[in-house]
């Protein structure tokens, strides 16, 4: 036993020197572990970026997309429009029947349509979500929504966040005719949601998608690509009014020939006046599509 007890200090005091014989490979593999974890215990500990609203550490801005600086926070509105539509107990349940029905026409506006592909999955649900509560006249499922807004910051994209302002505003306007009812909270709603709505739908034009835009409005036959423009689409109107011009004369110079034979008379004043009546509106739907484009080429 004293024998065993004495070995261990004694194998510490050869572990340098064993570890540089290539005869002690079993003593330092037993021992270099050991240091090697008391090394690691002593690095320093890898910083992480912590938000000022959480103390959960958040992703690097090569994740975010680089947000633009100029830009108003999102989570501030966020967290102002839940604070209003958080409303009282059994608030929405004690409406009158007039503005129930004011809110169903606020419900429909902010959730309406493709609300899942214009405002995201996250966001979407949500205000699914929130406007069956408000049909329903739940206000506690109301108020619990509405206080998970905040959350639903980083699932707003650029286009997402446009979309949600119109959807925001318009659904403020509903809430602006209901008038002065019980302490103003429709009133203070209305504003808010019109105030944040027209912040968020204000967002700068994202050349990525001017030009998809620009892409769209091309024609391609073959190899060939023809980009629709307001001015080629009156020029194409204007070349479809004179083919129509043409085909009319041409069908009542044939009507008003006596010589050729019956058959053939028929079947080219028929062929000149179905010309003619395609071409005219093929020009007026030209046009058309020239007045639709020239706003867009404006807002862009």
């Amino acid at each position: 036993m004293a024998t065993a007890v004495l070995r261990r200090p004694l194998l510490a005091s050869l572990l340098p020197a064993a570890a540089a014989g290539a005869g002690s490979a079993s003593f330092s593999s037993s021992y270099l572990p050991t240091r090697l974890h008391l090394r690691r215990r002593r690095s320093p500990p890898p910083v992480l970026a912590v938000s000022s609203d959480s103390s959960k550490p958040i992703a690097s801005s090569s994740t975010g997309g680089g947000a633009d600086p100029d830009e108003e926070p999102v989570l501030p509105l966020l967290q102002e429009l839940a604070d209003c539509l958080v409303l009282p107990p059994k608030f929405l349940s004690l409406l009158p029947r007039d503005l129930r029905l004011d809110l169903n026409d606020a419900a429909f506006d902010l959730s309406n349509g493709p609300v899942l592909n214009e405002c995201g999955q996250e966001v979407g649900d949500l205000l699914l979500d929130l406007a069956k509560a408000w049909e329903m006249a739940d206000t506690s499922a109301s108020n619990n929504l509405a206080k998970q807004l905040p959350s639903m910051a980083p699932y707003l994209t650029a286009s997402a966040k446009s979309a949600f302002g119109k959807r925001l505003a318009s659904a403020g306007k509903k809430f602006q005719t209901m008038g002065q009812y019980g302490n103003g909270e429709f009133k203070k709603i209305s504003e808010t949601m019109i105030k944040i709505g027209k912040v968020l739908s204000k967002r700068p034009v994202i050349q990525a998608e001017v030009q998809a835009m620009k892409e769209k409005r091309k024609l391609k036959f073959g190899e060939l690509q023809f980009e629709l423009t307001a001015q080629n689409a009156y020029i194409g109107a204007a070349i479809g009014l004179v083919f129509g011009f043409f085909s009319w004369q041409l069908a009542q110079g044939v009507q008003s020939n006596p010589d050729d034979t019956q058959a053939l008379k028929v079947a080219l004043v028929v062929l000149g006046y179905t010309s003619t009546a395609l071409s005219v509106a093929a020009a007026v739907g030209l046009v058309v599509l020239a007045q639709q484009i020239n706003p867009e080429d404006k807002s862009n």
